[in-house]
Parts: C-alpha cells; structure tokens; sequence
C-alpha cells in the first residue's frame, strides 16, 4: 500500500529545491538591477514582495515548484481533496518561517505526519 502522506525528507527536499530557487531568482534580481542607476524603491519592494510570497502564492494554486517536482501537496486536513485558500498559505507560511525547523518535531508523532505549521493553519501535506 502506498504512503499518503511525505516523510520528512521529501518535505526536507521540496524545500531546499524551493530555497535554491528563491536564492537564484534573489541573485539574478540583484544583478539585473545593479545594471541601472536609478531603480525605484518600489520596484524593489515589489521584486522583495514576490520572493516573499511565492510559496503562499504557488501553494494556493496548486504547489511550490520543488512541492511539484517532489509529487507532494499542501491541502485542507478537513478535506484533503481540496486546496487551501490564500490565508490558510499565509497563516501557514508565517509559522513555517517563525519556528523553522523545529516545526517538524510534531511529524514524528502525527498520524498524517502533520508539522506543526500545518496543525496550526489546518492543512496536511499528501503525495500525489
């Protein structure tokens, strides 16, 4: 029978995918804009922004890049066919970047292998 929900380092994996490209896009951002004299202060906080938010923004619409490539989805625990709205991602995401990794502690004692990140929004990672 297959395993319904990831182990941690699939979660682990996901990731450090999702980090190697923030860190890459956070580069590619800084060195485009180095090319300019006067970039304004809103289009920087708007490149920032977008850093920032796409991990609730891609798990709202489906997963992260690295949730992808990992075959692995944030959904509702009430109802695990169903994908999470911008502020359960949000509220998720918040708890996920306060406590790190010491979110991860719960998995090892959850039946649904849930962070506390996820007990905390309501959501449950499942493979797909």
């Amino acid at each position: 029978m297959k395993e319904k929900y990831p182990f941690i380092l699939e979660r682990v994996q996901s990731i450090l995918i999702d980090s190697v490209l923030i860190i890459a896009c956070m580069i590619i951002f800084s060195d485009v804009l180095s090319n300019f004299k006067n970039v304004p202060d809103w289009l920087r906080a708007v490149l920032l922004i977008s850093i920032f938010l796409y991990e609730p923004i891609m798990t709202t619409f489906g997963g992260t890049i690295g949730n992808n490539i990992k075959g692995i989805r944030v959904r509702k625990n009430s109802d695990e066919n169903e994908s999470i709205n911008i502020v359960q991602a949000i509220i998720r995401y918040f708890f996920k970047l306060l406590l790190g990794w010491l979110s991860f502690i719960s998995i090892f004692s959850s039946t649904k292998k849930r962070a506390i990140h996820d007990i905390l929004s309501g959501t449950v990672m499942i493979k797909v």
